[in-house]
């Protein structure tokens, strides 16, 4: 006690004449916690979690059976368990390059707060018991189709991010599974109503993804991913390919009417938000005469705040409006 004690004056008197750096990085270091968060990325998982259940409570509502059940909570549990795995190995894989760009430096394994092994021990813990989870109080497809998106997602979209910007399109395949994912956890079988669901979220994303690839171009030239921006810093593939899947979403979204999911709520919510999501996508066209930098940003982060809204909102009034006719 007695020599620990006569270390901190001395420490605290070396930062005071250093400027105190150590001291305050002590201080903001995240703690193991927070960086359990970052590795498992708990915002995006978060999000899988929920467009699952809608998924699972859409597929309930068919089914003419209640929503609220222990097989919502462990399916969704499996499904979350798995996308944590998912995410923790792609930091595994982008450690070195996460750790040249601003905005990943301070993950976790990029920053050395958390090492190789621990890294792949977290991943592939989650994945096993996720997995588990899934087989024992789901079904073999949702088992299947669950670990074949982490695979696609880990192995696939991930590396091919520095050969080509036909990643963005590959990695929607993944990012559009869940809400099928949860609807096989509750129904076991792929039907017209989950292929329309995962068309919605597919579609979705590529706004979302052009708009965060123009907020992050300078990183991702620096570490040579080759999203569009970067290979084509003009901005005008990047605003029509947005433009594109925003005007596609107005339709692709109303599928569910159709096909007696929703009600006309749904329907005449729907057509609006699709107009307001394509109304911040033909904004985004600013970034093709912005005169600054800071101009350019401002309409690529008003698309992705409109993306981030838009989805909860579809979803939320979809699952309001359920009609659960077959």
């Amino acid at each position: 006690m007695g020599k620990g004690a006569s270390v901190i004056p001395v420490a605290k008197a070396t930062a005071a004449v250093a400027g105190a750096p150590a001291l305050a990085q002590d201080h903001a270091r995240p703690s193991r916690l927070a960086d359990y968060q970052v590795l498992c990325k708990i915002r995006v998982t978060g999000l899988i979690v929920i467009t699952a259940w809608a998924g699972f409570y859409l597929a309930c509502m068919r089914s003419g059976i209640s929503s609220f059940q222990w097989g919502l909570v462990e399916a969704l549990a499996g499904i979350g368990l798995i996308s944590a795995g998912a995410a923790a190995m792609n930091e595994v894989l982008e450690r070195k390059i996460d750790a040249l760009m601003k905005r990943t430096s301070q993950r976790p394994l990029a920053a050395g707060r958390i090492s190789l092994p621990h890294g792949l021990s977290v991943g592939m813990a989650c994945f096993i018991v996720g997995a588990f989870i899934l087989a024992y109080f789901t079904n073999p497809l949702t088992v299947i189709l669950t670990l074949l998106t982490a695979f696609t997602y880990v192995a696939v979209y991930t590396p091919l991010k520095r050969v080509t910007p036909l990643a963005t399109f590959l990695g929607a395949f993944p990012g559009a599974m869940p809400p099928l994912l949860g609807w096989t956890a509750a129904r076991g079988v792929i039907e017209l109503p989950a292929i329309a669901l995962f068309a919605i979220l597919f579609v979705w994303q590529f706004p979302h993804f052009m708009a965060i690839a123009w907020l992050y171009r300078e990183d991702y030239g620096r570490v040579g991913i080759r999203m569009l921006p970067v290979l084509q810093p003009d901005g005008w593939s990047t605003a029509m390919e947005a433009l594109i899947y925003a005007v596609l979403m107005i339709p692709v979204s109303i599928v569910p009417f159709y096909l007696h999911l929703a009600g006309r709520l749904y329907l005449a919510s729907a057509v609006v938000l699709g107009l307001v999501y394509l109304g911040y996508t033909i904004r985004f066209w600013g970034i093709t005469r912005a005169s600054t930098a800071a101009e350019s940003r401002s309409y690529a982060r008003g698309l992705l705040k409109a993306s981030v809204i838009y989805l909860p909102l579809l979803l939320t009034v979809m699952m309001l409006n359920a009609t659960g006719r077959s």
